[in-house]
């Protein structure tokens, strides 16, 4: 089944997509998928962000290893076990601003902002560009610039 929708985008233009249903199921289109991933950024909500959009093959890329992360993250249950690691670093989250998603084809970009105070370091702001490659309605890659 194949679903007509649309929507206006931030210039004010009247966008047209296509939902399509795969073995039952209805596949969420890529200006669905960045929306919610942006909302659930700015919500604080990442692990639920990684359970409900991210397909189970998903892979994490930061730019560089660090003592606490490694460079690449293969898989779900990886991908939330390295969620939860972060968040047990958080003392204290003051503020999360994300920006508005830029979509392509199998891509969404946004900007990530973070203001923090971590167990070990303080408080400290963190910024970065978010990168998300998306296969079949599902996040198969996130990679971090910063």
């Amino acid at each position: 089944m194949i679903l007509l929708n649309c929507y206006i985008n931030n210039a004010g233009l009247l966008t047209f997509y296509l939902n399509y249903s795969t073995q039952n199921r209805i596949v969420m289109t890529i200006q669905e998928l960045g929306v919610k991933l942006a909302n659930y950024c700015r919500e604080g909500q990442f692990e639920t962000a990684l359970k409900e959009l991210y397909a189970d093959d998903t892979v994490s890329i930061e730019p560089y290893p660090t003592p606490g992360f490694e460079k690449e993250t293969k898989g779900m249950k990886a991908c939330i076990e390295k969620a939860e690691k972060f968040t047990s670093m958080v003392e204290e989250v003051h503020s999360i601003a994300v920006s508005e998603p830029l979509i392509t084809d199998n891509t969404i970009a946004f900007t990530l902002d973070m203001e923090l105070t971590m167990k070990e370091r303080g408080r400290t702001r963190m910024n970065e560009l978010c990168v998300y490659t998306v296969r079949d309605g599902k996040i198969v890659a996130e990679q971090f610039f910063y």
